[in-house]
């Protein structure tokens, strides 16, 4: 339903995670029996969660202990890890540095040039031990890297911008990435985004994505919502998405993975995501928390060091357990960001779904209160939900 905003402009509502609700069905299951197996790429994992490829996240360790844990981490090729040989000076520097003095710093640090050399070690640092080595690129660094990260073995590509389309206008001067060409040339499996609607979605995925991330700006990091007023409501932008992978699906018989990133914190927000329509998604400040994470208590966004416009600041997430409490418990705390896989395993007990694809067909309910109904001693104790 469209709202008119004014005489000449209308406006079609948006949802966000938090505005929604899942509602049980007619039974229940015992959550040892909810598959929440998926796959992406052709490598199935058994948890559908990525970590983002945030440099306060992803290090070679978190990599190799993600793959082992059963997710996924993806580490950034224009970060810390492949600009300097030695990441841990820099990253207390990082820590260490006052919030007026953040973006300065991080310009500094990041005009460090990216070294080939160092994005091959790091993927076969990965490899050696074990992992996955998932890789994440804007589109002007996958046009200069991606022959290096194929040489290097790494397993998946990840393209990611704050807006990836496959309708890109660049100066004269400039000759723009084809999506096209690029997931038909290279020789691993290549992830786009991000994205918000159906239409580019749909796009992103007759170019050859193997995987479409969506999300503009809810990160927890993120400032592209406040500094380019532009984004889609969670909710809404999965289930938007979600309907154009269904559709490719029908039309070729390929299924291309839709993953939600951006904003999620508690294992109920994944469920939530995944009830809308996605198949997996890729989270940042929940890995950050971890006692394993290169960001020694901090996260912040990947557009943050732009030394033109930054779009991303530093925040304190502190340290609250190891990564595998984190991602498969047990719980210690009583917040919900704590056992991610569990949550998600009892949600789908509780709603009767017995795999993703029934989790993505359970009914959802627009409830605004959902988050405070009923919790005004949590929120005026500072107790689980009202932290």
């Amino acid at each position: 339903m469209n709202i008119q905003i004014g005489r000449g402009k209308v406006a079609r509502r948006a949802y966000g995670i938090d505005e929604i609700a899942l509602v049980p069905g007619a039974r229940t299951l015992d959550p040892v029996l909810a598959d929440t197996r998926w796959s992406i790429g052709g490598i199935e994992r058994e948890i559908p969660i990525i970590a983002s490829a945030m440099d306060g996240v992803v290090d070679v360790g978190m990599a190799v202990r993600l793959s082992q844990l059963g997710a996924l981490g993806v580490l950034n090729l224009e970060g810390i890890q492949t600009r300097y040989a030695d990441p841990n000076p820099i990253l207390d520097r990082i820590a260490a540095v006052g919030k007026d003095e953040f973006v300065t710093l991080m310009q500094e640090l990041y005009a460090e040039p990216i070294k080939p050399e160092l994005i091959r070690r790091r993927v076969q640092e990965i490899k050696e031990q074990g992992g996955i080595a998932a890789v994440s690129a804007t589109p002007l660094a996958a046009t200069k890297y991606g022959e290096t990260v194929a040489d290097a073995g790494a397993d998946l590509f990840f393209v990611q911008a704050t807006v990836v389309s496959t309708a890109h206008l660049s100066p004269e001067s400039v000759t723009p990435l084809d999506l096209a060409t690029f997931c038909q040339e290279m020789p691993i499996p290549v992830a786009l985004g991000n994205c918000v609607t159906y239409e580019v979605a749909l796009n992103l995925m007759k170019a050859g994505a193997a995987a479409v991330m969506v999300g503009i700006g809810p990160g927890a990091a993120c400032t592209s919502r406040g500094v380019l007023g532009v984004g889609v409501s969670q909710a809404t932008a999965i289930a938007d998405c979600a309907a154009a992978r269904d559709e490719y699906h029908r039309e070729t018989g390929n299924y291309v993975p839709v993953i939600a990133d951006g904003g999620l914190v508690t294992g109920g927000d994944i469920c939530k995501c995944i009830a809308c329509g996605a198949d997996g998604v890729m989270i940042g400040s929940p890995f950050a928390r971890a006692q394993e994470a290169p960001g020694r208590g901090y996260h912040w966004g990947m557009a943050t060091p732009s030394p033109v416009l930054p779009r991303g600041t530093r925040i304190r997430v502190g340290t609250t357990g190891t990564l595998e409490q984190i991602l498969r418990g047990p719980a210690q705390l009583d917040d919900g960001t704590h056992n991610l896989l569990g949550a998600l395993k009892t949600s789908m007990g509780t709603l009767g779904a017995k795999n993703i694809k029934e989790m993505q067909q359970v009914e959802v309910v627009i409830a605004p209160s959902l988050l405070t109904e009923g919790k005004v001693y949590q929120k005026a104790q500072q107790l689980g939900m009202g932290k």
